[in-house]
């Protein structure tokens, strides 16, 4: 009996209790961040390893101990890896403290890469005559990853790629999450994924892919005074302390390197450096360039994910090319060098990304014509030394004029460079003190004949 008067007690309690803790958390005050000193870190550039590097640590650096309250990520991107984008998506989100994207300045975009990682982000701001979208899937050798879809006559626009329909799926799965979790507009923010959507920035704003629009940090700061952010809170940035990050200069120097069109021009550097050497061996300065290039090269293509395929092709037409210049083919090699080298350049990224990455058609076609200039003018530095008259040993006095010693009919002696030889006539009978020309050289005899 006690014990079932106990249970009606604690129950009448817990009700009675319910009504209370309701006005309590109505009555709680709202979540708040305050933002005394803020982090801008200007990017500008392809999503590589090196941004990665670059945006998680200046996250880390947000939330270390004394850091700023707020970081704020300007970004102008054409897209990148896919996993150097999930390495910073990774980041954001689990970041302690808000991370903002503000892709600036105008005429910036966030394509591609960038727009996952904005939509990752709590607070998306765009500065007047950006845009944001087409995030579509491709490969990096810049052919698209279809997605099958009709034409406008309700036919198959062609057979799906299973790896293809993969990448996709993959990709508008995790754009969804990232939207969903920081309540961007779900169904457009799929929608650039699989119909490559790209809108202005008014847009972007409209739709709720973006916060709001600012002209400059001031006026975003301004703006960002009292949004609430996802996870975060009301912010409260009064006239906070900002400092500026920007990338070191090792980050810098591999930033450039990294670019595929500088990889290939690091690629063409060494292959001809290497040419050189190899026709003209001690000359060091040509096969130490070369050589420094070619590995920078290979550093390059490593990071970027470079198809193993595409590099032996390119590798096989250098080979072709150094053939060239010690065999007479009459241009074959060169050819089969050049075809090589642009078979292995187009198909040097087939991995999938987030676009912005690819060696473009302008470059290799200059590529090739650079590598067969240098060809073809050791070939004809080759063809011309193997054409020229021998100027040294026995064989030079061929063509020199002498003085026959004495009667050459047909055999005599005669003073050629200042040597006596035995010298056999083939003009007939020459006279001694006649002025002779050697026209061939037989061991230790001349054969000579009478100049007029």
């Amino acid at each position: 009996m006690k014990t079932k008067i106990l249970f009606l007690l604690l129950a009448a309690a817990c009700f009675i209790a319910q009504p209370a803790r309701a006005a309590a958390a109505k009555a709680a005050p709202a979540k708040t961040c305050e933002v005394n000193r803020v982090l801008v870190a200007p990017y500008a550039g392809v999503i590589t390893p090196v941004a990665a590097e670059f945006m998680t640590g200046a996250i880390d650096r947000l939330n270390s101990d004394g850091g700023p309250d707020l970081l704020v990520i300007e970004l102008d991107t054409p897209g990148g890896l896919d996993v150097s984008m999930r390495g910073i998506i990774k980041a954001i989100l689990s970041s302690k403290k808000p991370v903002a994207v503000y892709v600036s300045p105008q005429g910036a975009r966030a394509a591609s890469a960038g727009v996952f990682i904005a939509a990752a982000s709590p607070l998306v701001a765009m500065a007047p005559g950006t845009n944001i979208g087409a995030a579509h899937p491709v490969f990096l050798g810049g052919v698209p990853i279809g997605i099958g879809g009709k034409k406008s006559d309700g036919k198959e626009a062609g057979k799906k790629d299973p790896m293809e329909d993969k990448v996709l799926n993959d990709a508008a799965a995790y754009m969804k999450s990232i939207a969903q979790k920081t309540g961007r507009n779900v169904e457009w923010a799929i929608t650039s994924v699989t119909k490559s959507k790209s809108i202005p920035a008014q847009e972007a704003v409209k739709n709720g892919m973006a916060d709001f629009m600012a002209s400059d940090l001031k006026d975003f700061l301004a703006k960002a005074d009292g949004f609430k952010a996802a996870g975060f809170g009301l912010l409260r940035v009064k006239s906070p302390a900002v400092e500026y990050l920007y990338p070191d200069r090792r980050q810098k120097f591999l930033a450039v390197i990294t670019n595929p069109d500088i990889a290939m021009i690091l690629m063409s550097l060494g292959a001809a450096g290497l040419f050189i050497e190899l026709y003209n061996p001690g000359l060091i300065l040509p096969g130490v360039v070369g050589a420094v290039s070619l590995v920078t090269a290979f550093y390059s293509f490593q990071t970027l994910s470079a198809n193993s395929a595409g590099i032996a092709l390119i590798l096989l037409g250098f080979v072709f090319f150094i053939a060239e210049i010690k065999v007479v083919s009459y241009g074959l090699l060169s050819l089969a060098g050049a075809l090589s080298i642009l078979m292995g350049g187009l198909m040097l990224f087939n991995q999938p990304s987030m676009g912005g990455l690819s060696v473009s058609i302008s470059m290799l076609v200059s590529t090739i014509v650079g590598l067969v200039a240098v060809v073809a003018a050791l070939s004809y530095i080759v063809v011309k030394a193997q054409l020229r008259r021998v100027v040294t040993g026995i064989e030079s006095i061929v063509g020199k004029k002498g003085l026959a010693k004495s009667d050459i009919s047909p055999k005599g002696t005669a003073l050629v460079e200042g040597e006596l030889w035995e010298a056999e006539s083939v003009s007939g009978a020459i006279p001694a003190g006649s002025a002779v020309a050697v026209t061939a050289v037989e061991g230790f005899k001349v054969r000579v004949k009478l100049v007029s």
